[in-house]
């Protein structure tokens, strides 16, 4: 079996395991969100008491919100502004965080959460709107490690060159990041004082070292994770793998990526 399939079952499994924990107001669910009217207004609570319906994931309660923007003391309120998209843990738009903890509103059951629910925006990001928040810098971040494939016309067109299946896993594996931010929001290392490019992209940069046509821009990502920005930063604290929710080797890939530094800072000795 895969190192990604044993991750995924075991996740799996505490999942299933988790106690149901639903502890109902007169069959309602009692949820207090952190709501910020604009990019400049001051932060506040707002309490709400929902409907508690089978199988209820937390977009439902917020989904139910929009339609009856009411609190918990009859007040008629704004809806609450919220990202959403694929509804199945791919997209990575609606993670926000749920009881102290980042998770995909989509995916978090109301059953396995204890109450009052808290919703509140990631915090290492600027907040919009509500649970709406900027990721605009992750995307800085990917263009910092030229995370993506150049077409410039190395090879002849058809069959291009190819991997090992190892290698293949390993991409696979790295591949599935969705850029959901939950990594971010719990490394202990990312913030505005290091500018530390953070775990997500350390991990992107090692899967497109591994490709064939992107490695050959490998020194320029080399180069840029030996900055004050990059992988120096990372103090293994290895929260980043506990809450991924795609169960990426994050750690793994830094550790590779320290090694593949090494080497290319004693070749440069050595000239």
């Amino acid at each position: 079996m895969s190192f990604i399939a044993i991750n995924d079952l075991v996740k799996k499994l505490i999942n299933k395991s988790e106690p149901k924990k639903n502890n109902l107001k007169n069959g309602k669910i009692y949820v207090k969100i952190k709501r910020q009217d604009d990019i400049n207004s001051k932060p506040y609570y707002q309490e709400f008491l929902i409907p508690y319906k089978e199988h209820m994931n937390v977009i439902m309660i917020l989904m139910y919100i929009r339609e009856n923007p009411v609190d918990i003391d009859g007040n008629e309120v704004k809806p609450v502004a919220f990202e959403a998209s694929c509804l199945e843990e791919v997209c990575g738009s609606c993670t926000m965080v749920i009881n102290g903890k980042p998770r995909q509103a989509c995916s978090t059951l109301i059953d396995n959460l204890e109450q009052p629910i808290i919703i509140e925006p990631l915090s290492k990001f600027k907040v919009i709107r509500d649970l709406i928040v900027d990721r605009s810098k992750m995307f800085e971040g990917l263009k910092k490690v030229r995370a993506w494939v150049d077409i410039d016309g190395t090879y002849d067109k058809g069959p291009g060159p190819t991997y090992s299946q190892e290698i293949q896993q390993i991409r696979y594996s790295l591949s599935r990041c969705m850029t959901c931010g939950a990594c971010l929001e719990v490394c202990p290392q990312y913030n505005d004082i290091t500018n530390f490019v953070g775990p997500y992209a350390l991990a992107q940069a090692y899967l497109f070292n591994l490709h064939p046509i992107s490695k050959n821009f490998e020194k320029h990502r080399l180069n840029y994770l030996i900055s004050k920005e990059g992988i120096a930063n990372c103090g293994n604290a290895q929260l980043c793998v506990q809450v991924c929710p795609k169960s990426i080797p994050i750690t793994d890939a830094i550790a590779e990526l320290n090694n593949s530094i090494t080497k290319y800072l004693l070749s440069l000795l050595t000239r």
